[in-house]
């Protein structure tokens, strides 16, 4: 029952919330770059926009790679041990046991833009890894964004400079007053109503743009000021601070301490309560929610009452930016679930005051708390109704979730709240498909607890549940946690040695392991052991050929599971009933059971499930004699295990069938038409597969384009088709976003992808395209 979740399909890329400006010359040397290089290094100082104008290459590059675009985002990662971990995630792949080769036996054949973003502070494992992809996939090209560049063979630098200033001495009748000048007449127009340069104004703006460097992130910062103060006033506070950091004289500072200093101006005209908000919230890696914020960061001095008020605040200085979601997820924020995150430069700001008030250790033991009652509440809750809703929520943290097992192996004294923190996540290793990732944490804890102990029986025994070393640490995990008194780990010790053993096909291994555990845990009258007992006997007794007790166990794990919203081992037993069904003859419901778990497999995003049920839907295919639908469904199971990093040779109980009915296919059809038909299963997209096998069809119907950010076919989603009618319409970006209770600048983000996606510049244009 390990599970492969993608987070991000591929080919996805995040939508712009703010109005892109200028960067032709960068993109278009970038857009060379990409068409005739492999590795291109973005580079530039922080603050200066390197994965904006990435993001906006790669969108305009997109259409020219066959198999999309995978952004990898690596700012919330600290361990370079987990970068390939992370790019296997990025791409959708369930982990397997050399993550590296995973990723590069996935992308060999591929034709795909790579992006790792943020690379700085990880420079050798990145360039590590760039290295290997150029030779191991010679149709795979890396974008990489860095503060530095990798110094890889073949790399290729495309530098970002800060956006030119004008002299504000040399008029410019006629003519644009270049880039950051654009920049601040955007952003102050967000800020300020009807706020447009003139000649009036146009010196102070371009005094506040030279004071800035041209930095794209501290004139965005400076331009928030303007809710405040006039634009006059706001010039001359800046002259008067950078005249004291250079003592009076007329010099520049550099462009780390420019950006720095805007930073620290920006704090200092937040509040109290602000300024705490912001340095606590430098603990998260990632995205957080309200509810975290106020877990983590209230106490005395900032209650949680303050917090929702300061979190907006520091959304409407730029210090924090709302996420833009998914449609399928506005339900979900609806209810409060809305994300929050800081810009990796401030973020380290952040740091560095939380540090310098010796409250990093204070907060970062909170942030651990906190996401270790999220796993405590999710394992011992597995089989309640929102097991799904919980599921989804760690994986939304789970750079958080890094991020607390970094703080508790590093803080002194915090060992033990790292052991219970990665054993209690010891489902979600599974259901995610991160077993691999799941490992490497067991093992660093067993580094830190080498002789028995409570901790140590705790790691071994969930180290057994993610099938290492099964029969050995699983063992001597059961026997430690006898020694210390606690049965129920115990207990459950031998049923993930049931499930280790049934992988394995060592059947006759499996049914003592399953004995043992039956009585313990009846014993212990274990809700959440006992029916994953039942899923797992019945996938034993599948396995082993013995339908009629499959169906038993299948029975009774089905009854302990009505009215609950259970999907994990439900999705299991549905899956090894049909195996059983299909043994006895009944081909019709084993097909209905299939169908069933694939639909949940599906809710999960489980790759490895789906591979198995299409696998068990073309033997029954072949025993009706549907040897057409078999071939395809044939191919369709071997690309699910491909894409999740495993093969049919795995599961020796599955292998036999296989080979019969593959043999028949090719009896039917003649090598051409089964090889042609099994080939079409493989390409199939497997998002689109489902659908078609529920519907029990003989013949694939032709696939839906592919997406690379959206639909080719219809590239606008459904929100974005809303906007583009209004915007037809004649109406302004400011009464759309009346008209449909949103924010401006949400409606300016919006039209800004929709620009991107089709490849246009103008609401003359957008119109154009809409007309019959």
């Amino acid at each position: 029952m390990t599970l492969g979740v993608t987070r991000r399909r591929t080919g996805e890329l995040p939508a712009e919330v703010t109005g892109f400006i200028g960067r032709r010359a960068e993109l278009s040397q970038l857009a060379g770059l990409l068409d005739t290089t492999r590795l291109v290094t973005v580079t530039g100082p922080g603050g200066v926009g390197k994965t904006r104008v990435s993001l906006r290459a790669a969108a305009q590059a997109a259409a020219g790679f066959r198999d999309g675009v995978c952004l990898v985002e690596l700012s919330g990662l600290s361990d370079a041990g987990l970068v390939p971990h992370t790019v296997a995630a990025g791409l959708g792949l369930p982990q397997s046991d050399s993550q590296l080769d995973a990723v590069l036996d996935f992308l060999h054949e591929r034709e795909l833009l790579l992006i790792l973003d943020t690379c700085e502070h990880l420079l050798d494992a990145c360039a590590m890894l760039a290295d290997a992809v150029l030779r191991a996939a010679p149709n795979v090209t890396v974008l990489a964004t860095s503060r530095q560049p990798l110094d890889v063979p073949g790399e290729h630098i495309c530098a970002i400079a800060p956006l030119p200033v004008p002299d504000p001495d040399v008029p410019t009748p006629g003519a644009a007053d270049g880039d950051a000048v654009e920049l601040f007449a955007q952003r102050a127009a967000a800020v300020v109503a009807g706020f447009t340069i003139d000649a009036a104004n146009r010196a102070d703006v371009i005094r506040v743009c030279r004071r800035m460097d041209g930095i794209p992130l501290a004139i965005e910062l400076a331009t928030v000021r303007l809710r405040a103060l006039p634009l006059t006033e706001l010039a001359d506070r800046l002259e008067s601070r950078f005249r004291v950091l250079t003592g009076g004289l007329q010099t520049s500072l550099s462009r780390h301490k420019t950006l720095w200093t805007a930073i620290e101006w920006s704090h200092d005209l937040c509040t109290p309560a602000e300024r705490l908000l912001w340095a606590r919230l430098s603990v998260f890696a990632g995205s957080f929610n309200v509810e975290a914020a106020e877990d983590v960061c209230a106490d005395d001095i900032l209650d949680r009452d303050e917090i929702v008020n300061a979190l907006v605040a520091l959304v409407d200085k730029s210090v924090l930016l709302r996420e833009e979601r998914e449609e399928r997820e506005e339900l979900e924020e609806q209810a409060g679930s809305a994300r929050y995150r800081l810009l990796d430069t401030l973020r380290e700001f952040g740091a560095e005051q939380l540090a310098g008030w010796g409250e990093e250790a204070e907060f970062q033991t909170r942030h651990i708390a906190h996401y270790l009652e999220m796993a405590d509440y999710f394992e011992a809750h597995l089989i309640d109704d929102d097991q799904l809703r919980r599921f989804r929520a760690l994986a939304r943290e789970h750079p958080n979730i890094r991020a607390a097992l970094e703080y508790a192996l590093a803080l002194p004294g915090r060992d033990g709240d790292a052991a219970r923190l990665a054993t209690a996540l010891g489902a979600y290793w599974q259901i995610s498909g991160r077993v691999e990732e799941g490992k490497y944490w067991l093992i660093r804890i067993l580094d830190r607890f080498p002789d028995p102990s409570p901790e140590r029986a705790s790691a071994l025994t969930a180290r057994s549940r993610l099938h290492v070393d099964a029969d050995l640490e699983g063992r001597q995990g059961i026997a430690m946690a006898e020694r210390f008194g606690d049965k129920l780990l115990a207990a459950r010790g031998y049923l993930y040695l049931l499930e280790t053993y049934c992988l394995t096909g060592q059947i006759d291994e499996a049914r003592r392991a399953g004995a043992i555990a039956d009585e313990r845990l009846r014993a212990l009258k274990d809700p959440i052991g006992l029916f994953f007992l039942d899923s797992l006997m019945c996938q034993m007794y599948a396995l082993a050929g013995e339908s009629a007790l499959a169906l038993v166990h299948s029975a009774r794990g089905l009854r302990r599971a009505a009215g609950r919203g259970e999907v994990w081992g439900t999705s299991n037993m549905h899956c090894m009933r049909g195996l059983a069904l299909f043994q006895l003859g009944k081909y019709t419901e084993s097909a209905e059971a299939q169908y069933t778990a694939l639909t949940m497999l599906t809710e999960l995003g489980d790759i490895l499930g789906k591979a198995q049920c299409l696998e068990m839907l073309s033997w029954l295919a072949v025993s009706q004699l549907r040897h057409d639908r078999a071939a395809w469904l044939l191919g369709a199971a071997d690309g699910a295990y491909s894409l999740a990093g495993q093969h049919i040779g795995l599961y020796g109980a599955l292998t036999g069938p296989h080979q019969l009915a593959e043999t028949a296919c090719r009896a039917a059809l003649g090598e051409s038409g089964y090889d042609a038909l099994y080939r079409a299963g493989i390409e199939y997209p497997l998002d689109q597969l489902v659908p078609v096998v529920t519907s029990d069809a003989d013949k694939l119907p032709q696939a839906r384009p592919e997406k690379v950010g959206a639909d080719k076919a219809d590239p606008l989603t459904t929100r974005e088709r809303e906007i583009a009618a209004l915007v037809a319409e004649g109406l302004s970006n400011r009464k759309i976003a009346d008209r449909l209770i949103v924010s401006k600048r949400t409606v300016d983000a919006h039209v800004e992808h929709i620009y991107v996606k089709l490849g246009i510049t103008s609401r003359v244009e957008l119109t154009n395209w809409l007309k019959p």
